[in-house]
């Protein structure tokens, strides 16, 4: 009697959240200040509880990488999140690029971030996505300062070339950074078309581009690489309502408004087609395998 094959196991892949309002994205950090925040419509608490919802509706969880901004202002909604079973991590204090700051100052960010995290919520964070990507080349303390705080994973490289971000010659999937500590860097999601690498992990290029283009790429790297595969985006991304900012730069503005009204049910057809994990748990495998390989 032939038995039916065994269907391998679909790959986990990782879901994160980059928790910022509206204001506080790069695209603005040019036009609107920083002492003028708390003056703005604040909008991320209510747009986090819409991904909630739409994370249990999918029985999916997922890794909030939130700004110590946010979460100074916005305590129970941390606490929320960790209490429904998602991971809560860093994205630094106030979105300053990690290639602006001295190493000192870098140190002092996640710090403060970090405790305020903490405090908030607390759940000890282990975790840091840096804001925009922006550990790079030019920010070799980084890691350093990271594993010397005792951070488990990164998640802060986009392994690609962009006018805003970008480390192309950074590894595609999930490197030890520092041979002596066991720190690990996951980078966010890369696909390769015309021999040539494309991003394809999320945020803008999921809300401006067809569904198709993210399910094949992730199905590129999780059938072709056998690799999960890393997405994430923005909660302002949601919210078609938004306040918008006219003097802005035209491209920034096309950047960021651009099919909002469209991403919910993206993103709802996501979380339910793949697999999908915390971050945590894909750093925690990774370091597993990375210390097969030195054994």
């Amino acid at each position: 009697m032939k038995h039916a094959p065994i269907e391998a196991a679909p790959v986990v892949n990782g879901l994160s959240v980059d928790v910022e309002d509206w204001f506080q994205v790069g695209a603005f950090e040019n036009v609107i200040e920083r002492d003028e925040w708390d003056g703005l419509n604040l909008r991320v608490e209510d747009n986090v509880l819409r991904i909630l919802d739409l994370f249990d509706e999918a029985d999916v969880k997922a890794t909030f990488f939130t700004l110590g901004w946010v979460a100074k202002r916005h305590g129970p909604l941390m606490r929320r999140i960790v209490e429904a079973g998602h991971e809560l991590a860093s994205h630094g204090y106030d979105h300053a690029r990690v290639f602006t700051f001295t190493r000192e100052e870098f140190a002092e960010d996640i710090r403060k971030a970090r405790q305020i995290l903490e405090d908030a919520s607390g759940a000890k964070i282990t975790g840091y996505r840096a804001p925009s990507f922006s550990i790079d080349q030019r920010t070799p303390w980084a890691y350093m300062e990271l594993a010397e705080q005792g951070y488990a994973y990164s998640s802060s490289v986009a392994p690609i070339t962009h006018d805003h971000y970008g480390w192309k010659e950074a590894p595609r999937f999930a490197f030890k950074p520092l041979p002596w500590a066991d720190l690990i860097e996951i980078p966010v999601t890369t696909a390769i078309l015309g021999g040539k690498r494309v991003a394809a992990g999320g945020g803008g290029f999921f809300r401006v581009l067809p569904y198709a283009f993210s399910r094949w790429a992730i199905r590129q790297v999780n059938r072709r690489e056998g690799k999960p595969a890393i997405f994430y985006f923005h909660p302002w991304e949601i919210d078609p309502e938004q306040p918008r900012v006219p003097h802005a730069p035209i491209k920034s503005r096309l950047r960021h408004y651009t099919n909002l009204d469209k991403m919910a049910p993206k993103l709802r057809g996501l979380v339910h087609e793949f697999a999908w994990g915390r971050m945590d748990m894909l750093a925690h495998r990774e370091a597993a395998v990375a210390q097969e390989l030195v054994a």
